[in-house]
């Protein structure tokens, strides 16, 4: 398997926490030197060992927000 560098410029929160202390966070991640993305994975407590995840530009973040916020308001019907 290929070499994968990251950089965690920032974190936005936990989503959630599993057993074992992994945590779903939100972060903008550079990978491999690239131009930074929100992503959304598991990550170990040292943030040494990472889960799958998803990996979102700026623009793609603001269609599911807007997704999310349709079904989220659709869900009460």
């Amino acid at each position: 398997m290929a070499d994968i560098s990251y950089d965690i410029l920032k974190n936005f929160g936990t989503i959630s926490v599993e057993r074992g202390g992994w945590k779903k966070e939100l972060t903008l991640v550079s990978w491999n030197g690239r131009s930074p993305k929100f992503d959304v994975r598991e990550w170990a407590p040292d943030h040494e060992k990472m889960g799958k995840g998803i990996t979102l530009t700026r623009e793609e973040a603001e269609i599911l927000m807007n997704l999310l916020k349709g079904a989220l308001e659709g869900e009460s019907e």
